[in-house]
């Protein structure tokens, strides 16, 4: 009896010891995980840092070696003159008129086309798919020149249009993403909703656009992204200054003011801004879409 007794306390000892070591390498490993997390969140945190900081420093100040961190005095002046140096005001009005159109295209346009291959029955569905995809894989410089001359026979180089009409009919990215995402919402769904009478449309709508609240947030934010910082594109088709974007009107400028360092970091602070907000304001959507697409490596 009381070898039994010796060999079940040995055994909950062992017992006790393997789940000490478990618990033990799983305290390790969620520090060292951490650790990892926080030195790279500080590697990339630390320009904007220095971004926001120097955009509130005198000249005096920025110039002073070894940097520093703290504004002594606040400059809040350099984000005034900036407005006073360059017409941003009417850089950001042209931004949002093309931010806006992309954003419609993106989300609408994409998320009909998607549902479309993710749900409806056609010949050749899979192939046009297929076809879809394959422009992706299309460097943009390949086309660049073909679709310059076909807007320039169009009359369009030199307005928004090449900037906003394209975009309104989706984006074979968004429409792959968005396909992904309408797949894993379950049939039955729609089944039921198919034998109350409901149409496509309106399952589409009240049904299936509820549900994929985070994969649209994701193709929001992508779409926002992209056309907020697009350079190339108004680079290329616009050329009167009244129509310039943020990111030609930030390059503009920098080759007058760019030894200014002031104005030039509070310039880039309110070209940044925004989208750090956007992210920050919908990163629960937009992890959560990127997960649940397949995205993920």
């Amino acid at each position: 009896m009381a070898t039994i007794t010796r060999q079940a306390q040995t055994q909950a000892l062992a017992a006790s010891a393997a789940r000490s070591r478990h618990r033990l390498r799983q305290i390790v490993r969620r520090t060292a995980t951490h650790l990892l997390l926080f030195t790279g969140s500080f590697i990339f945190f630390v320009p904007l840092i220095f971004m926001v900081s120097t955009s509130l420093k005198a000249m005096r100040q920025i110039a002073k070696f070894p940097p520093e961190w703290i504004p002594n005095p606040v400059i809040w002046l350099n984000y005034v003159d900036v407005f006073r140096y360059a017409p941003m005001h009417k850089y950001l009005v042209n931004t949002l008129i093309i931010v806006f159109p992309n954003i419609l295209g993106a989300v609408l346009t994409s998320a009909l086309a998607a549902y479309a291959f993710a749900r409806l029955r056609a010949p050749g569905k899979n192939l046009l798919f297929m076809v879809l995809l394959s422009t992706m894989m299309l460097p943009a410089v390949v086309t660049m020149i073909p679709t310059y001359i076909l807007f320039a026979q169009l009359g369009w180089v030199g307005t928004f249009k090449p900037l906003i009409i394209p975009p309104l009919a989706g984006s074979a990215f968004f429409i792959f993403l968005l396909r992904q995402f309408f797949l894993t919402i379950p049939r039955e769904l729609e089944d039921a909703a198919l034998i109350d009478g409901c149409s496509r449309l309106r399952i589409f709508t009240s049904i299936v656009l509820p549900l994929a609240k985070p994969a649209l947030a994701t193709v929001t934010i992508f779409a926002f992204m992209g056309s907020w910082n697009d350079y190339l594109g108004p680079l290329i088709y616009l050329g009167n200054k009244e129509q310039y974007t943020l990111s030609l009107g930030l390059q503009v400028f920098v080759q007058y003011h760019g030894a200014e360092w002031g104005l030039l970091m509070a310039a880039s602070t309110m070209m940044v801004m925004p989208v750090i907000l956007l992210f920050f304001f919908a990163q629960q959507h937009f992890v959560q879409g990127i997960t649940l697409t397949g995205i993920k490596g």
